[in-house]
């Protein structure tokens, strides 16, 4: 993730122009400096990007509705970011809201960093969530093939027994089949 933060700091200087409003940013160590850049009027995507994720990876929950938005971005390497940060928050309401992106049928084109975060939070919304979102996707010509494959992955990693039928549904398309093989294989078999 290291590479990544790098990748992402970069990212965001060149959105920014290289201002040096986004240097205060980035080393400022003043986290109500940050919070405020996230409900001052008029602060460009980069900025309140920027101040989410510092929040986030300090634990400071005021951060968690900008992340939760950045979750449901249509832009992939703002949704992953916003997933890492959310994953160390310890925000108590995140499992619901990625449940809630994650089953969102209007936004499926962006549930592959909710469905993700769902699993590495292993929280009791998760199963229900990605059952709910690979049935949806085990339809004919369903575009969202990352995200079906996301879920059984992920469902295969929680290991939980009410995954099976949906498990056993996927097995019949070939571009989920070997994944839901190995996905079942990890759920222990009921005595």
């Amino acid at each position: 993730m290291e590479e990544a933060s790098r990748s992402f700091l970069e990212r965001l200087r060149q959105e920014s122009g290289g201002v040096p409003a986004y240097e205060a940013l980035a080393r400022t160590g003043d986290l109500d400096e940050l919070a405020e850049v996230l409900t001052a009027p008029g602060q460009p995507l980069w900025a309140r990007e920027l101040a989410a994720f510092r929040l986030g990876l300090a634990g400071d929950r005021r951060a968690f509705e900008s992340l939760v938005l950045l979750l449901n971005h249509r832009d992939p390497p703002r949704c992953a970011l916003a997933a890492y940060a959310l994953a160390r928050l310890g925000d108590p309401r995140t499992a619901r809201a990625a449940a809630a992106l994650a089953t969102n049928e209007l936004r499926v084109a962006y549930a592959l960093h909710p469905v993700r975060l769902l699993v590495h939070l292993r929280a009791p919304e998760a199963v229900p969530a990605l059952i709910t979102t690979l049935g949806r996707r085990l339809r004919p010509h369903d575009p969202y093939r990352r995200v079906a494959l996301a879920c059984v992955e992920g469902l295969g990693t929680l290991g939980d027994a009410r995954a099976r039928p949906v498990l056993n549904e996927a097995l019949a398309h070939p571009v989920l089949a070997e994944a839901a093989v190995h996905a079942l294989a990890r759920i222990p078999r009921q005595r």
